[in-house]
Parts: structure tokens; sequence; C-alpha cells
């Protein structure tokens, strides 16, 4: 496939592994602007790394008004320099508050196996009681 080549919405889906659904939402969303051909949808080079941009930042966690206004800080004009600072940014934050997530989770985590293994020494105390 060369870089300017357009893709059918079934290609995009295969290459991304999303629905059509999914294309169609972010359609909607105005964060990719296929060329429309009648009911047929082709996606050009600039879709591609659109949607690449927007499943990275979901997965980050970003929503999508801030996926949004990083890939309109794109067209700015300065080598990309104000979308990649405010993506640094964000993605700082983002990444602190993963780290916040998954510090609670770890002590739910411990404070879950002290209460199973409090309830595993009392089912052994009753059982030997009753035996």
């Amino acid at each position: 496939m060369s870089d300017d080549q357009l893709m059918t919405i079934r290609e995009m889906c295969d290459l991304f592994e999303v629905t059509p659904r999914t294309l169609r939402f972010y359609e909607q969303k105005e964060l990719l602007f296929p060329i429309r051909e009648g009911q047929k949808r082709l996606f050009t080079r600039r879709d591609r790394a659109r949607l690449k941009l927007i499943l990275r930042g979901k997965r980050f966690g970003f929503s999508l008004e801030e996926i949004r206004q990083l890939l309109e800080l794109y067209d700015k004009g300065d080598q990309q320099r104000t979308q990649i600072t405010r993506s640094h940014e964000i993605g700082q934050e983002r990444l602190a508050d993963m780290i916040r997530q998954r510090d609670d989770l770890t002590m739910a985590i411990e404070e879950l196996k002290e209460q199973l293994a409090w309830g595993e020494q009392m089912l052994r105390e009753l059982e030997r009681k009753a035996g």
C-alpha cells in the first residue's frame, strides 16, 4: 500500500482492528474526515495517521476532547511543537493518574488478601472446634 492510497472502511477496520461503527463514530465526532463518494467512505493517509493517534490516546485514557485538541494542534504550523508539548503535558497527567490508580488497586488487593487469610484462619479454628 502506498502512503497516499485511499482505503475503504473495510480496509481501515482490518488494518486497525476496529468496527465500521467505530469509524463512523469518529467521523461523526469530526475526528476523521473521509472522502465521501455516495455512500462510500474513502480514508486518506491523514485519516490513517489521525486514527492511529486517536486509538493510542484512548488506550492511554485520554478523553475524546483531549484527543480532538491535540489533533487540532497538528495544523498549527510550528513543526508540531505545540502539539508535542501539549501531548507531553496530558501524558504526564495521565501517567500520574494511572500510577495513583495502580497504587490504590495494589492496596485494595493487599487488604483483600489479609481478609481472605483471616477468613481461612477462622474456618480452620471452627473446624478444629467442631472436630
